[in-house]
């Protein structure tokens, strides 16, 4: 398999980032609905955010490294079965992951900078807060967290969905490609 995109299928680079990226929202998104039932005397209580805050950072960072990989490594040409308005609307869907993904990231973080202090990432490093103290910041943060990440999950499931129906139904290569199992 080849390290870059082709204009048929998805390079390995390109696969895993995408991989890494559903699994690890998959996985935040979990964590963070478990975590905000926890009472001050559950055992996770101060574990889990700070688990969740460190892994929302180094996610944080491989999405800029995606975003850079994809203007280096060009997405494949659309499949000639797709319609017009699959095409747009896969591009419409690809930019609203995006821009959720990064309003959820920018949210958690003001959530947890709001009082100013620094986000230790696993200890490794701390991540500074740019904004100070700002009285009720992290009220509006959260709730911006909240449905950027409700909207999140649904939006990846309708792309998920649309994988699976052009997988199952039209039995094009679409999903195929994003696995590497295309043979050219």
């Amino acid at each position: 398999m080849q390290i870059r995109n082709s204009s048929s299928q998805y390079g390995l680079v390109a696969i895993i980032l995408h991989w890494l990226v559903a699994v690890v929202i998959i996985g935040l998104f979990a964590l963070g609905y478990w975590m905000v039932d926890l009472d001050y005397y559950h055992e996770w209580y101060k574990q889990a955010p700070d688990i969740h805050r460190s892994v929302g950072i180094l996610l944080f960072a491989t999405i800029i490294l995606r975003l850079l990989w994809r203007l280096v490594s060009r997405a494949p040409a659309p499949l000639a079965t797709h319609s017009r308005l699959e095409v747009l609307a896969a591009h419409g869907a690809h930019l609203m992951l995006y821009l959720l993904i990064v309003t959820a990231m920018i949210s958690g973080y003001l959530i947890s900078t709001a009082d100013g202090s620094a986000i230790s990432v696993f200890g490794w490093f701390d991540v500074p807060s740019v904004t100070g103290r700002i009285k009720g910041m992290e009220d509006i943060a959260g709730e911006v967290h909240y449905w950027a990440t409700w909207a999140l999950v649904g939006l990846a499931s309708i792309h998920a969905l649309a994988a699976l129906k052009h997988h199952l139904i039209d039995k094009d290569d679409t999903l195929r490609r994003m696995l590497g199992t295309v043979n050219e």
